[in-house]
Protein backbone atom coordinates (compact mmCIF):
# COMPACT_ATOMS: atom_id res chain seq x y z
CA UNK A 1 0.00 0.00 0.00
CA UNK A 2 1.46 3.35 -1.06
CA UNK A 3 1.03 5.98 1.61
CA UNK A 4 0.33 8.85 -0.78
CA UNK A 5 -3.43 9.06 -1.22
CA UNK A 6 -4.06 5.58 0.21
CA UNK A 7 -7.62 5.44 1.48
CA UNK A 8 -8.19 4.24 5.06
CA UNK A 9 -11.73 3.62 6.27
CA UNK A 10 -12.22 3.56 10.03
CA UNK A 11 -15.36 2.14 11.63
CA UNK A 12 -16.48 3.46 15.01
CA UNK A 13 -18.32 1.41 17.64
CA UNK A 14 -20.64 4.27 18.62
CA UNK A 15 -21.20 8.00 18.13
CA UNK A 16 -18.78 10.89 18.54
CA UNK A 17 -20.39 11.65 21.91
CA UNK A 18 -20.81 11.03 24.78
CA UNK A 19 -18.20 8.22 24.86
CA UNK A 20 -14.59 8.87 23.93
CA UNK A 21 -13.18 6.23 21.57
CA UNK A 22 -14.44 7.87 18.37
CA UNK A 23 -13.77 11.49 19.33
CA UNK A 24 -10.64 11.09 21.48
CA UNK A 25 -8.88 8.20 19.69
CA UNK A 26 -10.14 7.65 16.14
CA UNK A 27 -10.58 11.24 15.03
CA UNK A 28 -7.24 12.71 16.22
CA UNK A 29 -5.43 9.68 14.85
CA UNK A 30 -7.23 10.11 11.50
CA UNK A 31 -6.30 13.81 11.38
CA UNK A 32 -2.64 12.95 11.95
CA UNK A 33 -2.78 10.35 9.16
CA UNK A 34 -4.22 12.92 6.76
CA UNK A 35 -1.29 15.25 7.48
CA UNK A 36 1.18 12.60 6.32
CA UNK A 37 -0.65 11.84 3.08
CA UNK A 38 -3.53 9.41 3.68
CA UNK A 39 -7.18 9.86 2.81
CA UNK A 40 -9.32 8.85 5.78
CA UNK A 41 -13.06 8.30 6.10
CA UNK A 42 -14.74 7.65 9.45
CA UNK A 43 -17.97 5.65 9.44
CA UNK A 44 -19.91 6.36 12.62
CA UNK A 45 -23.05 4.57 13.89
CA UNK A 46 -24.61 7.31 16.06
CA UNK A 47 -27.00 5.04 17.94
CA UNK A 48 -26.08 6.84 21.21
CA UNK A 49 -25.99 10.30 19.58
CA UNK A 50 -29.16 10.33 17.42
CA UNK A 51 -29.15 14.11 16.91
CA UNK A 52 -26.26 13.60 14.46
CA UNK A 53 -27.93 10.86 12.45
CA UNK A 54 -27.15 11.33 8.76
CA UNK A 55 -24.65 14.16 9.28
CA UNK A 56 -21.71 14.43 6.89
CA UNK A 57 -18.79 16.66 7.85
CA UNK A 58 -15.13 17.18 7.05
CA UNK A 59 -12.83 17.83 10.00
CA UNK A 60 -9.26 18.88 9.09
CA UNK A 61 -9.36 16.73 6.00
CA UNK A 62 -11.09 13.73 7.59
CA UNK A 63 -14.46 12.80 6.10
CA UNK A 64 -16.84 11.90 8.93
CA UNK A 65 -19.99 10.06 7.86
CA UNK A 66 -22.55 9.58 10.62
CA UNK A 67 -24.89 7.02 9.15
CA UNK A 68 -28.64 7.42 9.05
CA UNK A 69 -30.35 5.62 11.90
CA UNK A 70 -33.30 3.34 11.07
CA UNK A 71 -36.73 4.77 11.78
CA UNK A 72 -37.51 1.73 13.91
CA UNK A 73 -34.81 1.90 16.56
CA UNK A 74 -35.48 -1.72 17.51
CA UNK A 75 -33.87 -2.61 14.17
CA UNK A 76 -30.69 -0.60 14.80
CA UNK A 77 -28.41 -3.61 15.14
CA UNK A 78 -29.13 -5.43 11.86
CA UNK A 79 -29.93 -2.37 9.71
CA UNK A 80 -27.18 -0.09 10.99
CA UNK A 81 -24.61 -2.87 10.79
CA UNK A 82 -25.71 -3.51 7.21
CA UNK A 83 -25.40 0.15 6.33
CA UNK A 84 -21.90 0.31 7.80
CA UNK A 85 -20.86 -2.72 5.76
CA UNK A 86 -22.47 -1.48 2.58
CA UNK A 87 -20.81 1.91 2.87
CA UNK A 88 -17.42 0.40 3.69
CA UNK A 89 -17.61 -1.77 0.57
CA UNK A 90 -18.71 1.19 -1.59
CA UNK A 91 -15.71 3.23 -0.48
CA UNK A 92 -13.29 0.53 -1.71
CA UNK A 93 -10.63 1.31 0.94
CA UNK A 94 -7.03 0.26 0.73
CA UNK A 95 -7.39 -0.84 4.36
CA UNK A 96 -10.23 -1.13 6.89
CA UNK A 97 -9.54 -0.27 10.54
CA UNK A 98 -12.32 -1.12 13.02
CA UNK A 99 -12.28 0.31 16.55
CA UNK A 100 -13.37 -1.93 19.44
CA UNK A 101 -13.94 -5.61 18.72
CA UNK A 102 -17.53 -5.53 19.99
CA UNK A 103 -20.92 -4.19 18.96
CA UNK A 104 -21.35 -2.65 15.50
CA UNK A 105 -17.66 -2.41 14.65
CA UNK A 106 -17.18 -5.99 15.85
CA UNK A 107 -19.86 -7.25 13.46
CA UNK A 108 -18.33 -5.27 10.59
CA UNK A 109 -14.94 -6.86 11.31
CA UNK A 110 -16.53 -10.31 11.41
CA UNK A 111 -18.10 -9.92 7.97
CA UNK A 112 -14.99 -8.30 6.50
CA UNK A 113 -12.78 -11.12 7.79
CA UNK A 114 -14.80 -13.78 5.99
CA UNK A 115 -14.81 -11.73 2.80
CA UNK A 116 -11.03 -11.47 3.16
CA UNK A 117 -10.82 -15.25 3.20
CA UNK A 118 -12.44 -15.15 -0.23
CA UNK A 119 -9.90 -12.59 -1.40
CA UNK A 120 -12.54 -9.95 -1.91
CA UNK A 121 -11.60 -7.09 0.42
CA UNK A 122 -8.73 -4.94 1.72
CA UNK A 123 -6.71 -5.86 4.82
CA UNK A 124 -8.48 -5.67 8.18
CA UNK A 125 -6.94 -3.99 11.22
CA UNK A 126 -8.77 -4.28 14.56
CA UNK A 127 -8.22 -1.83 17.41
CA UNK A 128 -8.90 -2.41 21.09
CA UNK A 129 -8.58 0.27 23.78
CA UNK A 130 -10.33 -1.40 26.74
CA UNK A 131 -10.93 -4.82 28.21
CA UNK A 132 -14.56 -5.59 27.45
CA UNK A 133 -15.18 -9.06 28.96
CA UNK A 134 -15.14 -10.42 32.51
CA UNK A 135 -13.15 -8.12 34.76
CA UNK A 136 -13.69 -5.27 32.29
CA UNK A 137 -16.66 -3.28 31.02
CA UNK A 138 -18.94 -6.30 31.22
CA UNK A 139 -18.72 -5.96 35.00
CA UNK A 140 -19.52 -2.25 35.21
CA UNK A 141 -21.36 -1.35 32.00
CA UNK A 142 -24.84 -2.37 33.12
CA UNK A 143 -25.26 -4.76 30.19
CA UNK A 144 -27.87 -7.50 30.13
CA UNK A 145 -26.61 -11.08 30.37
CA UNK A 146 -27.02 -11.81 26.61
CA UNK A 147 -25.05 -8.66 25.78
CA UNK A 148 -22.26 -9.68 28.15
CA UNK A 149 -22.00 -13.08 26.51
CA UNK A 150 -22.01 -11.53 23.04
CA UNK A 151 -19.38 -8.89 23.85
CA UNK A 152 -17.08 -11.42 25.51
CA UNK A 153 -17.33 -13.69 22.46
CA UNK A 154 -16.75 -10.80 20.04
CA UNK A 155 -13.67 -9.74 22.00
CA UNK A 156 -12.18 -13.24 21.99
CA UNK A 157 -12.89 -13.58 18.27
CA UNK A 158 -11.59 -10.12 17.38
CA UNK A 159 -8.28 -10.64 19.16
CA UNK A 160 -7.59 -13.65 16.92
CA UNK A 161 -9.09 -12.75 13.53
CA UNK A 162 -7.48 -9.81 11.74
CA UNK A 163 -4.55 -8.87 9.55
CA UNK A 164 -3.21 -6.66 12.32
CA UNK A 165 -4.15 -5.62 15.85
CA UNK A 166 -3.58 -2.21 17.43
CA UNK A 167 -3.79 -1.97 21.23
CA UNK A 168 -3.93 1.09 23.46
CA UNK A 169 -2.14 -0.30 26.54
CA UNK A 170 0.69 -2.57 27.57
CA UNK A 171 -1.81 -4.79 29.38
CA UNK A 172 -3.82 -5.31 26.19
CA UNK A 173 -0.57 -5.99 24.35
CA UNK A 174 0.33 -8.68 26.89
CA UNK A 175 -3.15 -10.25 26.66
CA UNK A 176 -2.91 -10.35 22.86
CA UNK A 177 0.48 -12.06 23.04
CA UNK A 178 -0.85 -14.60 25.55
CA UNK A 179 -3.65 -15.37 23.11
CA UNK A 180 -1.26 -16.10 20.28
CA UNK A 181 -1.08 -12.86 18.29
CA UNK A 182 2.41 -12.81 16.70
CA UNK A 183 4.59 -9.78 17.28
CA UNK A 184 4.55 -8.72 13.62
CA UNK A 185 0.73 -8.44 13.68
CA UNK A 186 0.62 -6.38 16.87
CA UNK A 187 1.15 -2.64 17.41
CA UNK A 188 1.14 -0.85 20.76
CA UNK A 189 -0.68 2.41 19.98
CA UNK A 190 -1.39 4.39 23.16
CA UNK A 191 -3.61 7.45 23.29
CA UNK A 192 -2.21 10.91 22.76
CA UNK A 193 -3.50 14.23 24.04
CA UNK A 194 -6.38 16.11 22.50
CA UNK A 195 -6.02 19.29 20.49
CA UNK A 196 -3.25 21.64 21.60
CA UNK A 197 -4.38 24.24 24.09
CA UNK A 198 -2.88 27.73 24.21
CA UNK A 199 -2.35 28.88 27.81
CA UNK A 200 -5.38 30.93 28.90
CA UNK A 201 -4.80 34.58 29.88
CA UNK A 202 -3.60 34.99 33.45
CA UNK A 203 -6.42 37.43 34.18
CA UNK A 204 -9.03 34.81 33.23
CA UNK A 205 -7.33 32.20 35.40
CA UNK A 206 -7.27 34.58 38.37
CA UNK A 207 -10.93 35.47 37.80
CA UNK A 208 -11.94 31.79 37.78
CA UNK A 209 -10.00 31.09 40.97
CA UNK A 210 -11.74 34.02 42.64
CA UNK A 211 -15.13 32.95 41.32
CA UNK A 212 -14.65 29.42 42.67
CA UNK A 213 -13.33 30.63 46.02
CA UNK A 214 -9.88 29.15 45.41
CA UNK A 215 -8.01 32.47 45.71
CA UNK A 216 -4.51 31.69 47.03
CA UNK A 217 -5.32 28.18 48.27
CA UNK A 218 -3.10 25.33 46.99
CA UNK A 219 -5.42 23.49 44.59
CA UNK A 220 -5.53 19.91 43.38
CA UNK A 221 -7.63 18.98 40.33
CA UNK A 222 -9.67 15.80 39.99
CA UNK A 223 -10.90 15.53 36.38
CA UNK A 224 -12.92 12.35 36.36
CA UNK A 225 -15.92 10.18 35.58
CA UNK A 226 -15.42 8.40 38.94
CA UNK A 227 -15.12 5.01 37.23
CA UNK A 228 -11.50 4.27 38.14
CA UNK A 229 -11.55 4.48 41.94
CA UNK A 230 -13.61 3.95 45.08
CA UNK A 231 -15.21 7.26 46.06
CA UNK A 232 -15.06 6.58 49.81
CA UNK A 233 -11.36 5.74 49.62
CA UNK A 234 -10.66 8.92 47.65
CA UNK A 235 -12.64 10.98 50.16
CA UNK A 236 -10.49 9.56 52.95
CA UNK A 237 -7.33 10.38 51.01
CA UNK A 238 -8.52 13.95 50.66
CA UNK A 239 -9.31 14.09 54.37
CA UNK A 240 -5.69 13.15 55.11
CA UNK A 241 -4.41 15.80 52.68
CA UNK A 242 -6.53 18.49 54.36
CA UNK A 243 -5.36 17.32 57.78
CA UNK A 244 -1.78 17.92 56.63
CA UNK A 245 -2.61 21.10 54.69
CA UNK A 246 -5.77 22.76 56.06
CA UNK A 247 -5.76 25.37 53.32
CA UNK A 248 -5.78 22.87 50.44
CA UNK A 249 -8.67 22.83 47.99
CA UNK A 250 -9.94 20.10 45.65
CA UNK A 251 -11.42 21.17 42.31
CA UNK A 252 -13.59 18.39 40.89
CA UNK A 253 -14.46 18.57 37.19
CA UNK A 254 -16.64 15.71 35.95
CA UNK A 255 -19.55 13.46 36.71
CA UNK A 256 -20.07 9.74 37.07
CA UNK A 257 -21.97 7.26 34.93
CA UNK A 258 -24.43 6.76 37.78
CA UNK A 259 -24.56 8.56 41.15
CA UNK A 260 -20.84 8.49 41.96
CA UNK A 261 -20.51 12.29 42.14
CA UNK A 262 -23.32 12.49 44.69
CA UNK A 263 -21.78 9.70 46.76
CA UNK A 264 -18.39 11.36 46.62
CA UNK A 265 -19.90 14.64 47.80
CA UNK A 266 -21.71 12.84 50.62
CA UNK A 267 -18.49 11.07 51.70
CA UNK A 268 -16.68 14.40 51.79
CA UNK A 269 -19.49 16.08 53.72
CA UNK A 270 -19.53 13.25 56.27
CA UNK A 271 -15.86 14.01 56.96
CA UNK A 272 -16.49 17.73 57.32
CA UNK A 273 -14.72 18.54 54.07
CA UNK A 274 -17.47 20.28 52.10
CA UNK A 275 -15.78 23.69 52.34
CA UNK A 276 -12.50 22.32 50.94
CA UNK A 277 -14.04 20.97 47.73
CA UNK A 278 -15.46 22.73 44.66
CA UNK A 279 -17.66 20.45 42.53
CA UNK A 280 -18.01 21.81 38.99
CA UNK A 281 -19.65 18.93 37.15
CA UNK A 282 -18.83 18.10 33.55
CA UNK A 283 -17.38 20.93 31.48
CA UNK A 284 -17.09 21.32 27.69
CA UNK A 285 -13.66 20.50 26.37
CA UNK A 286 -13.13 24.12 25.34
CA UNK A 287 -13.36 25.15 29.02
CA UNK A 288 -10.82 22.63 30.32
CA UNK A 289 -7.65 24.72 29.74
CA UNK A 290 -8.96 27.33 32.17
CA UNK A 291 -9.67 24.75 34.88
CA UNK A 292 -6.31 23.09 34.32
CA UNK A 293 -4.49 26.42 34.57
CA UNK A 294 -6.37 27.22 37.77
CA UNK A 295 -4.94 24.08 39.41
CA UNK A 296 -1.53 23.41 40.91
CA UNK A 297 -1.48 19.61 40.89
CA UNK A 298 -3.59 16.96 39.14
CA UNK A 299 -4.72 13.74 40.80
CA UNK A 300 -5.19 10.42 39.02
CA UNK A 301 -6.38 7.77 41.50
CA UNK A 302 -6.68 4.26 40.02
CA UNK A 303 -7.81 1.12 41.82
CA UNK A 304 -5.96 -2.07 40.92
CA UNK A 305 -8.22 -3.94 38.48
CA UNK A 306 -8.07 -5.50 35.02
CA UNK A 307 -10.35 -2.78 33.68
CA UNK A 308 -7.99 -0.04 34.90
CA UNK A 309 -4.82 -1.84 33.82
CA UNK A 310 -6.15 -2.29 30.29
CA UNK A 311 -7.39 1.24 29.64
CA UNK A 312 -5.33 4.11 28.26
CA UNK A 313 -6.73 7.26 29.91
CA UNK A 314 -6.98 10.31 27.67
CA UNK A 315 -7.61 12.47 30.76
CA UNK A 316 -4.13 11.65 32.01
CA UNK A 317 -2.66 12.60 28.62
CA UNK A 318 -4.61 15.87 28.80
CA UNK A 319 -3.14 16.62 32.24
CA UNK A 320 0.37 16.17 30.89
CA UNK A 321 -0.36 18.14 27.72
CA UNK A 322 -1.35 21.08 29.92
CA UNK A 323 1.91 20.82 31.86
CA UNK A 324 0.17 19.82 35.09
CA UNK A 325 2.20 17.67 37.49
CA UNK A 326 0.31 14.46 38.31
CA UNK A 327 0.09 12.25 41.37
CA UNK A 328 -1.15 8.86 40.18
CA UNK A 329 -1.54 5.29 41.38
CA UNK A 330 0.90 3.11 39.44
CA UNK A 331 -1.75 1.05 37.65
CA UNK A 332 -1.47 0.18 33.96
CA UNK A 333 -0.78 3.13 31.67
CA UNK A 334 -0.28 5.55 34.55
CA UNK A 335 3.15 3.97 35.01
CA UNK A 336 3.79 4.34 31.24
CA UNK A 337 2.89 8.03 31.07
CA UNK A 338 4.71 8.94 34.30
CA UNK A 339 7.72 6.64 33.78
CA UNK A 340 10.72 7.62 35.93
CA UNK A 341 8.47 10.21 37.60
CA UNK A 342 8.56 12.42 34.51
CA UNK A 343 5.41 14.47 34.73
CA UNK A 344 4.63 13.71 38.33
CA UNK A 345 4.88 11.10 41.05
CA UNK A 346 3.82 7.46 40.78
CA UNK A 347 2.69 5.81 44.02
CA UNK A 348 2.01 2.12 44.68
CA UNK A 349 -1.65 1.18 44.08
CA UNK A 350 -3.85 1.53 47.17
CA UNK A 351 -1.00 3.11 49.16
CA UNK A 352 -3.03 5.92 50.67
CA UNK A 353 -0.16 7.28 52.75
CA UNK A 354 2.11 7.54 49.71
CA UNK A 355 -0.63 9.25 47.66
CA UNK A 356 -1.24 11.80 50.42
CA UNK A 357 2.49 12.43 50.94
CA UNK A 358 3.11 12.93 47.20
CA UNK A 359 0.18 15.32 46.83
CA UNK A 360 1.11 17.45 49.82
CA UNK A 361 4.77 17.50 48.76
CA UNK A 362 3.90 18.96 45.35
CA UNK A 363 1.35 21.41 46.74
CA UNK A 364 4.00 22.69 49.14
CA UNK A 365 6.73 22.97 46.50
CA UNK A 366 5.36 24.85 43.44
CA UNK A 367 8.79 25.06 41.77
CA UNK A 368 9.27 21.29 41.88
CA UNK A 369 5.70 20.74 40.73
CA UNK A 370 6.16 23.11 37.78
CA UNK A 371 9.40 21.41 36.74
CA UNK A 372 7.78 17.97 36.85
CA UNK A 373 4.89 19.23 34.77
CA UNK A 374 7.19 20.69 32.15
CA UNK A 375 9.17 17.43 31.86
CA UNK A 376 5.96 15.45 31.51
CA UNK A 377 4.67 17.80 28.82
CA UNK A 378 7.89 17.47 26.82
CA UNK A 379 7.92 13.67 27.10
CA UNK A 380 4.24 13.40 26.15
CA UNK A 381 4.79 15.28 22.90
CA UNK A 382 8.00 13.40 22.10
CA UNK A 383 6.61 9.90 22.69
CA UNK A 384 2.79 9.94 22.72
CA UNK A 385 1.57 12.80 20.51
CA UNK A 386 -0.75 11.74 17.69
CA UNK A 387 1.69 12.68 14.87
CA UNK A 388 4.21 10.32 16.46
CA UNK A 389 1.58 7.58 16.70
CA UNK A 390 0.40 8.16 13.13
CA UNK A 391 3.92 7.69 11.76
CA UNK A 392 4.24 4.38 13.60
CA UNK A 393 0.78 3.32 12.43
CA UNK A 394 1.64 4.17 8.79
CA UNK A 395 4.61 1.80 8.94
CA UNK A 396 2.39 -0.88 10.47
CA UNK A 397 -0.24 -0.43 7.75
CA UNK A 398 2.47 -0.84 5.12
CA UNK A 399 3.79 -4.09 6.58
CA UNK A 400 0.32 -5.60 7.02
CA UNK A 401 -0.70 -4.65 3.49
CA UNK A 402 2.48 -6.14 2.07
CA UNK A 403 2.03 -9.37 4.03
CA UNK A 404 -1.65 -9.69 3.19
CA UNK A 405 -1.98 -7.94 -0.14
Amino acid sequence: MRQDDAHIVMVAPFGMAPKGTASARMLPLAKALVVIGFRVTLLVPPWDDPARSGHLTTDEGVRVEQLQLPRLRALDLPLLTGRLLQRAVQLQPDLLHTFKPKGYSGFVALAWWFWRRLGQQAPLIVDTDDWEGAGGWNDVGGYAWPQQRLFAWQERWGLRHHDGLTVASRTLEAIARERGVPAEKLLYLPNGPGAAWPPPPAAEVAALRTQLGLDDHPTALLFTRFAEFDVAAMAQRWASIVAAMPGARLLVVGRGFHDEARRFGAALAARGLADSVVMQGWQPRSALPLYFAASDVALYPMAESLLNRAKCPVKLADYLAAGLPVVGDGVGQVAEYLADNQGGIIVPPHDDAAFVAATTALLRDPDRAKALGQRGQARLHAEFAWPVQATRLARFYATRSTQNG
